[in-house]
């Protein structure tokens, strides 16, 4: 047998930490590892690979030390070792602490031998013993049985009276609750059954031929952008019209290439998107480390070269003449869009940088795995504010609709909402059990188009819920239990009324944010990485670990 190499060590693990859910994680060592340059097909090599392999080698060693020259087969229950022995000591010393444990086995089974025939002896005796005791037993039963009918009549009457006092006490319970129901919502968990949307009037977009990490819809018409592991994006133009498998005519698509030759090029994954305000150019960002910017045709327009690790961030600002990245290169770089040069380099964090987003069209935060977040302004050389609480790095930030509240969600398990007129949080939102993807404000309050509806921030978590907060008081309003598995993505419809959400449970669920249950619910065949609405809140784009994209209709 040949020896395993460390490149296939280095997969093995890669693929244990994919598998395990340790994403960011997983993408340092993959990038360090140059995983992307080996020749090993990922297909053939099974899930849990490196558990198996280990369990495989920990047998072998034990039935190693079993074994000696003598023997001529090795025992069928040959588990006289435990794991971190067989980690620790050499084959010699297993050997020997196997005789020693073969020779108390052996000692016990004799003493068991001797003992057996004393056991038969008193075992008869016992059992003479256990037949009067049954006989006295049953005459000093029926004595009692009579007892215990008197007796239980008596208790069943007072039960009954018990019961009418309880179901008395229930009534007058419910007659306050009616005549005290007013006033908000107390937080809840919240699951109801839905209105399922079914297959027949989804439209699945198909094409890709890997996971899809990321989706967007163009702000002008009806075209969706998605992002996937198969080094490609795709522009796709939606038909007007019901979706579903009765639309008259199937969705055209523009394939955007991030590769040259060669298909599998594993560095090349397209991890994030964006739209500029017009909706006439596409910014990708991927594996490689390269930004992309398209025209609304497919074309390749740009591509920047300056970072060196993967992209996992890429936003426009509102003016449109500036794009910002985030990188694992622990950098954010803001690029001129009429040159295309980069403008500024920020070097702020210790490690990979893994969200930005603007406040305004000259200044915005970034986030990373070393726990900070920094607000930077474009022409400054160090941040204009330094953020820090959370415990553990930092997946997603977002500013409020007017730039004045800056939301965050960390592997710490909390989200916290910051101001730069203080340097502590604003609010610490505890109630997660575990690490939260991401975070979404509703597009409403001042300076939105729904001015009088309140401010609300969704958080969803790898604890499978969703919690939304209004962040007046800072009150948790609703927790949305209606997901089986990590909840992946949130989003807001235009109107700030619904929330749309998926999980890896292969679901898309649709809300009532006044009333904090589920409207409508679609399953599909695959964990679902991002969800999305269109401009006018018509249509819902989700895209899916089995390489499909779904656009449905939202109508109630």
């Amino acid at each position: 047998m040949g020896a395993i190499t460390s490149a296939e060590l280095n997969f093995l693990v890669f693929r244990y930490l994919q598998e395990s859910g340790f994403v960011h994680a997983a993408f340092t060592l993959g990038y360090e590892a140059g995983i992307h340059k080996g020749v090993i097909d990922g297909n053939v090599v099974p899930p849990g690979a490196l558990i198996t392999i280990v369990q495989k080698g920990l047998q072998y060693i034990e039935l190693e030390a079993n074994t000696d020259e003598n023997d001529e087969e090795v025992e069928k229950d040959f588990a006289l070792l435990e794991p971190l022995e067989i980690i620790t000591k050499d084959v010699e010393e297993l050997q020997q602490i196997v005789k020693k444990r073969k020779r108390e086995r052996l000692q016990i089974d004799r003493d068991k031998d001797k003992g057996k025939e004393k056991e038969c002896i008193e075992e008869y005796e016992q059992r003479l013993a256990d037949e009067r005791e049954r006989e006295r037993h049953d005459r000093e039963k029926g004595q009692e049985r009579e007892k215990d009918r008197i007796e239980r009549d008596r208790v069943q009457e007072k039960e009954k009276e018990r019961e009418k006092q309880h179901i008395d006490r229930i009534d007058k319970f419910k007659n306050e609750e009616d005549s005290l129901a007013s006033g908000g919502p107390t937080p809840m968990d919240v699951s109801t059954t839905p209105h399922e949307i079914f297959s027949a009037d989804v439209t699945v977009l198909e094409g890709h031929s890997s996971e899809v990490f990321a989706c967007a819809w163009s702000p002008a018409g009806s075209i969706l952008a998605s992002g996937s592991g198969d080094s490609t994006a795709r522009i796709w133009t939606i038909p007007d019209g019901p979706c579903g498998s009765t639309q008259p005519s199937p969705a055209s698509v523009h394939v955007l290439k991030h590769f040259k030759g060669r298909t599998n090029e594993k560095s090349k994954d397209v991890t994030t998107l964006d739209w500029n305000g017009e909706g006439t150019q596409l910014a990708t960002g991927s594996y490689d480390g390269q930004a992309r910017i398209w025209s609304r045709d497919g074309e390749l327009k740009q591509t920047l070269f300056k970072h060196k690790g993967p992209i996992f961030s890429l936003k426009w600002n509102r003016k449109g003449d500036f794009l910002l990245s985030g990188s694992v290169d622990k950098t954010a770089i803001v690029w001129d869009t009429k040159t295309w040069e980069c403008k500024q380099q920020f070097e702020f964090h210790s490690a990979p940088t893994l969200d930005v987003d603007w406040r305004n069209n000259s200044s915005f935060a970034t986030c990373s795995t070393d726990n900070m977040i920094y607000v930077c302004k474009i022409g400054d050389p160090r941040p204009v504010k330094t953020f820090s609480g959370h415990q553990s790095e930092v997946n997603a930030i977002k500013w409020d609709p007017t730039g004045s509240l800056l939301a965050s969600c960390s592997d710490d398990w909390t989200a916290k909402i910051w101001s730069l007129k203080q340097d502590k949080c604003v609010y610490d939102f505890k109630e997660h059990t575990k690490e939260i993807y991401t975070i979404r404000w509703s597009p409403t309050g001042p300076g939105t188009n729904n001015p009088n509806q309140q401010l609300l921030l969704a958080s969803a978590s790898f604890d499978s819920s969703i919690k939304l907060w209004e962040v007046e008081q800072g009150h948790l309003l609703y927790s949305l239990a209606g997901h089986r598995q990590p909840v992946y993505s949130v989003s807001f419809s235009p109107n700030g009324e619904y929330l749309a959400s998926g999980s890896l449970d292969q679901s898309l669920h649709i809300w009532s944010v006044k009333e904090g249950k589920i409207l409508k619910t679609f399953r599909g065949s695959g964990g679902i990485f991002e969800v999305c609405w269109n401009k006018e809140g018509s249509k819902i784009a989700a895209c899916f670990s089995n390489n499909t994209v779904c656009v449905m209709d939202f109508r109630m």
